[in-house]
């Protein structure tokens, strides 16, 4: 072979569904692999709602946005196909930021092996980015403490549906917001969340009260959206409102009102926001602290899988429907 496919980024998003003219497909020669360096097979590719942060312009964010004319980034896991570096052999299993690409040469810098006898869709789901997220954010920013109620937005998605198992492993009552009645009923019947509301359906305060009489401890949040609020304006003093993401917000030019800060100060409560990058060194003892969560059966997951590098294109706008179905990924 001596080309391989890519999908650059050649404009920015103005809102609203992403579109195939904001990207570019193309086709790259191979790379030459120099000493140092390894080539990576990608097999799969993970599609995340940060992405519609990473392709904005604005500069002033946690992580500087992918410029027009690169391939578009991404994490993703793969096999290493050659290798002129001391640390990596062909045949090794990688994992990290590789990108909108077939192929990824590399120094090694920011990969990480991966030896867990598992298939890959069972890493990209649990032990890359969501499992990762939903460890930091739950027990170093939530400090979730047993018998507590916690509540989960997207709590289908590939972060929530963590949050909501841990918490539940953990002694919390957990209540889970999602899109639809299925959702619902996963949650619920095959993750073990104590309930769960459906934002599109339910009459948002008379649930949440229902659910929530003694209110509310803890409050992952990923997704905005008028629930937001409603929720904390039934927090219990010196809860915790832990912010991952707000994919109702991602393409509006103006956000959503948010809560009011009468309540943040009545209540002391804390609202922290977080991102990965802040903590990629300290994904180690992240993993050191899931994983006996997953090896004692506690973490359930699904994943979503779109099959060519092309339909990632089109599978970003599953998140602003809500119809992906637990971990949306691209399998090459």
């Amino acid at each position: 072979m001596s080309t391989f496919t890519a999908i650059n980024l050649v404009k920015r998003p103005q809102g609203g569904p992403i579109t195939q003219d904001i990207f570019e497909i193309v086709s790259l020669p191979m790379p030459k692999v120099n000493p140092g360096e390894i080539l990576v097979k990608q097999n799969y590719m993970s599609l995340d709602p940060a992405m519609f942060g990473w392709m904005q312009p604005d500069t002033d964010s946690y992580i500087p946005p992918v410029n027009l004319g690169e391939v578009m980034r991404s994490s993703g896991i793969g096999e290493v196909v050659e290798s002129h570096h001391p640390d990596f052999k062909v045949g090794d299993r990688v994992m990290g930021m590789m990108g909108w690409q077939e192929y990824f040469c590399s120094n090694g810098k920011g990969l990480n092996k991966v030896d867990a006898p598992l298939p890959d869709e069972t890493i990209l789901s649990v032990f890359a980015l969501p499992g990762l997220t939903a460890t930091q954010g739950l027990f170093n920013v939530g400090k979730p403490k047993k018998g507590e109620t916690i509540i989960v937005t997207g709590a289908a998605g590939s972060v929530g549906s963590i949050v909501g198992q841990l918490a539940k492993a953990d002694g919390l009552h957990v209540i889970g917001v999602v899109g639809s009645d299925e959702k619902a009923n996963w949650i619920v019947d095959e993750l073990g969340f104590d309930s769960a509301i459906n934002y599109k359906t339910a009459n948002l305060e008379e649930e949440l009260d229902r659910l929530a009489p003694q209110g509310i401890d803890l409050f992952f949040e990923n997704t905005a959206g008028p629930i937001q609020s409603l929720i904390v304006d039934r927090m219990n003093p010196h809860g915790r409102v832990m912010v991952c993401g707000l994919i109702a917000d991602y393409s509006k030019q103006t956000p959503a009102l948010g809560p009011s800060w009468m309540n943040i100060l009545k209540r002391r409560i804390t609202v922290q926001g977080f991102t990965m990058p802040d903590h990629f060194g300290e994904i180690p003892s992240l993993l050191e602290k899931l994983t006996p969560y997953v090896l004692q059966g506690k973490v359930k997951h699904r994943s979503h899988v779109l099959n060519g590098l092309e339909s990632s294109i089109e599978g970003l706008n599953l998140f602003f429907k809500g119809e992906n179905q637990g971990k949306l990924m691209v399998k090459l």
